[in-house]
């Protein structure tokens, strides 16, 4: 599998396509992907996620994707690393210090596997507009051209980081520390022994015997049963889009077995994942077909 990578502070790229504009692929840097017009399937780890106009991704590196174009489709690609990042979040900080995008290096480090990016409403408009605005200033042959896509990247990432932190936020009430141990779980949740309650305190310099307290103290919600039941979404998204196989999921998400999965399921959700694919397939006919 070829691994994509940038040699630069951040890149833009256009393209038309009608077919597959890349293989499965994965790049070592942050991509926002944008679909100006077209529908089909953007394929994340595995997972299927149908675009349409307005759609926005946001893929970290080594996420493995790629696109099955149905109709014909522009994309716009906005690509950036961590040294771009780390000038945005340095200059914020100088100017107002509590903002929350100097979280912005946590956030965006977490694994964004859950579809589209953009989930307020009211923000759909305006990142229509700053693309717009980034496509003309690219294709304008002007002085000031690089300063202006450069701002209104910074606008777009500020827009896609306070839509990241809708959720997070709203669990640990703006609390940095607790936001990091969230994204060290997002990080690491297929690594069962970094996800061990005293792994997590020595990388934090929290006490064993506080750091689930201090936790539940912030976000309201003990430490494991954050990580259970964020293992659980993620199993709710292979579900949902994937074909793989129960023992597949129980395997990449550090359960002991099918069974192990099968009965946590249930116990948190009501119904086996079993039942649960086969509803969604019931309920959406046009979802994949699995196995």
């Amino acid at each position: 599998m070829h691994t994509h990578h940038l040699f630069q502070p951040f890149d833009i790229h256009l393209l038309r396509s009608n077919e597959c504009p890349l293989k499965t692929h994965k790049h070592s840097y942050f991509e926002l992907v944008y679909i100006v017009e077209g529908k089909g399937v953007h394929n994340i780890n595995g997972n299927d996620f149908n675009y349409q106009p307005g759609s926005l991704y946001l893929l970290t590196p080594m996420i493995v994707h790629h696109f099955k174009v149905e109709e014909i489709t522009s994309f716009v690609f906005i690509c950036f690393n961590n040294i771009y990042l780390k000038g945005i979040t340095a200059r914020d900080v100088q100017r107002n210090p509590d903002n929350w995008i100097e979280k912005l290096e946590y956030i965006f480090q977490s694994k964004q596997d859950q579809g589209e990016i953009i989930r307020n409403e009211r923000d759909k408009p305006l990142v229509a507009a700053i693309i717009n605005g980034i496509v003309a200033e690219y294709e304008a042959d002007q002085n000031t051209q690089k300063e202006l896509i450069e701002q209104l990247i910074n606008t777009l990432i500020t827009i896609v980081t306070r839509n990241i932190t809708i959720k997070c936020d709203a669990k640990t009430g703006g609390d940095t520390v607790a936001l990091q141990i969230i994204n060290y779980v997002h990080l690491n949740i297929y690594d069962a022994d970094k996800l061990k309650a005293e792994n997590i305190a020595e990388h934090f310099n929290i006490s064993t015997n506080y750091i689930s307290e201090y936790f539940k103290k912030q976000t309201g919600e003990n430490l494991q049963q954050f990580i259970i039941n964020y293992k659980l979404a993620l199993a709710e998204t292979r579900l949902r889009h994937s074909n793989m196989r129960l023992n597949e999921i129980a395997y990449e998400l550090g359960f002991t077995d099918e069974s192990h999965l099968t009965k946590t399921f249930k116990k948190y959700k009501g119904e086996s994942p079993a039942l649960f694919r086969k509803n969604i397939k019931a309920n959406n006919p046009t979802v994949n077909q699995f196995s």
